[in-house]
């Protein structure tokens, strides 16, 4: 998502990012959720989990699967994933209903115990990501959507310092911009637009 340009669009008499009018779930999403600043920490690592998972699809295709990926990472509770084997690694790469590559798998795992690691130091995850835009939304002009920035980069490098993966620069912005980190939204956006923080 974060390549493209958005331009308001009237849908359902409402303009919206020129993007979220690609299909129904794509649409839901922007209404609801995308830009909406998140400060649950758990919620932030989730959704960094299936922007990896994203990597070489569209946000479209994990939308769609987003419940079989709840069920098949137990809700996405960090101490359940940070927990499974083999055994459940085989189990998911079995799972149709999810995006069957190892690699991701394991990063998710991996990412799991990050979490877990950080909350059992007493770091939370929440006050780690938004302390790289000083606790408040950055807003882009409305105009130009980049694809990553100079910041998407630091954070990009710090998540993989921690030991997370499939969090490039890309994934990075896309994530930022998926929980409020960044407010996007086009100008003209009635739905979101300078109207989150």
């Amino acid at each position: 998502m974060s390549t493209r340009t958005p331009a308001p669009f009237q849908a359902d008499g409402r303009p919206r990012c020129a993007w979220a009018l690609g299909s129904p779930s794509l649409c839901a999403y922007h209404d609801a959720e995308w830009g909406v600043p998140q400060r649950d920490s758990r919620m932030l690592w989730e959704m960094l989990m299936l922007e990896g998972f994203q990597a070489g699809l569209s946000w479209d295709v994990v939308l769609r699967k987003r419940e079989a990926f709840r069920r098949a990472f137990a809700g996405f509770d960090p101490r359940r994933v940070a927990a499974f084997g083999e055994a459940q690694v085989q189990g998911l790469l079995g799972d149709a209903g999810i995006v069957r590559s190892r690699a991701k798998i394991l990063a998710t795992i991996d990412g799991a115990r990050v979490w877990c690691a950080m909350h059992d130091r007493g770091e939370d995850f929440a006050d780690w990501c938004w302390r790289f835009v000083d606790g408040r939304p950055l807003r882009g002009d409305g105009v130009h959507v980049p694809a990553s920035t100079p910041l998407s980069e630091r954070v990009s490098g710090e998540l993989k310092r921690l030991g997370f993966r499939f969090v490039g620069p890309t994934i990075a912005y896309a994530w930022m911009q998926a929980v409020g980190m960044v407010d996007d939204h086009a100008l003209g956006c009635a739905w979101r637009r300078d109207k989150t923080g």
